[in-house]
């Protein structure tokens, strides 16, 4: 039994396009219910921004669609989604 735990340890986790995409719809989602307070939106705009980014460059490159998978939750159409700039800071 303890060689299979080593064995499941030594795998990679394995993090999908879509696992990403899901964050973006994650982060949709907690914002329209409330979850953050008004000092976070711009820390957690900046990432979304930088999420999304990541998505299309990832998406141009392998020439597919990517889409999350929150249930309940509406797609991530990553084409339309509007950049915001930020200082970079995370205070």
């Amino acid at each position: 039994m303890a060689e299979e735990n080593m064995n499941e340890q030594l795998e990679p986790v394995q993090l999908q396009l879509n696992d990403i995409a899901t964050m973006v719809q994650v982060i949709d989602l907690v914002s329209r219910r409330g979850g953050f307070e008004g000092p976070e939106l711009e820390t957690v705009g900046g990432l979304r921004s930088r999420i999304v980014a990541f998505l299309q460059s990832a998406s141009q490159q392998a020439e597919q669609p990517v889409e999350g998978q929150v249930p309940g939750a509406p797609a991530v159409e990553v084409e339309e989604v509007e950049e915001v700039e930020t200082d970079g800071s995370a205070d």
